[in-house]
């Protein structure tokens, strides 16, 4: 069970718990972002006793000796770990924990730990995505019982949510950039921590977050971003291709999507690239829907805002990103090397997914804990058919300053019951993202994906 949230009053999480109310954000709650409220709906203050600061705004512009093309300089690099969570000490820090960090601490008692540094607001999103937020913030509404969204464009559509739907579609939305290449691979060590590494080039237009797009324009292509993910290496995988059109609204046309195989020399509709399928080469260790923590339809989940809480979430990953790092240095036995993360404590949106009745997914129950100054989420809790806690999900976030945009760097997909986890983003060995390319809607089709796979 997840922790009673510390900063949300009883009476309130009895509102956010009620079944989903679809009410628009009004104009006295729209007044509140950038005063009392960050541009995207996050407390501007800091915490009662000042282990949260207050939010300045995050960082704006690439640090002195950034130039394009680098693993990005740590902002903090003088930063001093200001406790570390053991074991041993476990008990004094569950309040801050999800079920699945504790989890972790039972299972690997003698290697994992937390390092916990100094909590660094850094999160930012360029003004054009604040100025939309705040122009569409009391027009935005879900349709199809939560399964669309319409009368939105380019920003956080629902910056103060009154449900669990809206909060988990501000995840899906949140900025990362237009037009992105992406770079990296995962990793699925064995028990031993013996490993290979999967290569992967993606590419990602974002329709929804284009500067000059509005609602109108989003509703008539029905189009939120278009996806396209190459696999590198090994020889015997390499040249393997997936296509994700996303859709705004996912009654009037699903996720469409369609793969390429090098074998048949084929491009092939995928209607099973969805929910509990097996991710792309992810030896079964973590489903289609857990990428990027969740995405795609949410209809087969009743969604529940439980309310706020502090915690500790990996945040400014930077030492993790770093082209100092070897792969090897990385990844451990039982789970990567706790001595390149970084932990702060923040406040986070704590958003439970239950199954519907008459649906299947191998997960009965998710609990997400969403950062409340970027709607990333940092940690996904899931759960068996026998409620038992199954795997728990890390995305290591930092802000990709060029942008400016906080995304992760790096996911770890932990399986409780296998003892293996599924590391993916390792991008230390590779060539950075690169957030200029300028792709175009013809590089997004299955044609494309066909003459791509033939090369």
């Amino acid at each position: 069970m997840f922790k009673k949230p510390t900063l949300i009053a009883a009476a309130l999480i009895g509102l956010f718990s009620a079944p989903v109310v679809m009410a628009k954000m009004t104009a006295e709650q729209a007044a509140r972002l950038g005063k009392d409220l960050t541009p995207i709906g996050a407390e501007k203050a800091g915490n009662a006793d000042g282990s949260i600061p207050a939010w300045d705004g995050g960082i704006t512009k690439p640090i002195a000796g950034y130039t394009v093309g680098m693993h990005h300089p740590d902002p903090y690099a003088d930063d001093k770990i200001i406790l570390t969570i053991t074991k041993a000490n476990l008990e004094q820090y569950k309040q801050y924990l999800s079920p699945g960090q504790v989890a972790l601490f039972e299972a690997y008692p003698d290697t994992f730990k937390m390092n916990i540094y100094p909590t660094r607001r850094s999160a930012a999103y360029p003004q054009f995505v604040y100025d939309a937020t705040k122009t569409y913030a009391t027009t935005a509404e879900l349709i199809g019982d939560g399964n669309g969204i319409k009368n939105t464009a380019i920003g956080i559509p629902f910056p103060v949510p009154q449900n669990g739907l809206e909060a988990i579609w501000n995840h899906l939305l949140r900025y990362r950039g237009l037009s992105i290449a992406r770079f990296g691979g995962q990793a699925m060590p064995t028990e031993s921590g013996d490993f290979n590494i999967i290569g992967f080039d993606e590419q990602l237009l974002v329709k929804y977050s284009e500067p000059s797009v509005t609602p109108k324009e989003l509703e008539e292509s029905n189009i939120l971003f278009k996806f396209k993910q190459a696999v590198t290496e090994p020889a015997r995988l390499a040249g393997t291709a997936l296509l994700v059109h996303e859709t705004m609204d996912q009654v009037k046309t699903p996720r469409q999507a369609w793969t390429y195989n090098t074998g048949q020399r084929r491009v092939r509709r995928a209607p099973n690239v969805a929910y509990d399928a097996p991710g792309t080469a992810s030896d079964s260790l973590r489903t289609t829907d857990d990428f990027d923590m969740f995405n795609g339809s949410p209809d087969r989940y009743t969604w529940t805002l439980k309310g706020k809480q502090e915690m500790y979430i990996p945040y400014n990953s930077y030492k993790l990103h770093s082209d100092k790092l070897k792969y090897e240095d990385i990844i451990k036995p039982g789970h990567i090397n706790p001595e390149h993360v970084r932990y702060e404590k923040h406040r986070v949106w704590v958003v439970e997914a239950n199954l519907k009745e008459g649906t299947r997914h191998i997960y009965k129950k998710r609990v997400f804990f969403i950062d409340e100054d970027s709607w990333q989420i940092h940690i996904a809790d899931s759960y068996d058919n026998r409620d038992q806690l199954y795997r728990v999900a890390m995305a290591h976030g930092l802000n990709y300053y060029e942008v400016p945009t906080h995304w992760s760097t790096l996911d770890v997909y932990h399986d409780l019951n296998s003892r293996r986890y599924l590391a993916i983003g390792l991008d230390n060995e590779e060539k950075m993202y690169d957030f200029s390319q300028t792709f175009q809607d013809n590089e997004f089709t299955p044609n494309a994906l066909r003459r791509e796979g033939t090369r």
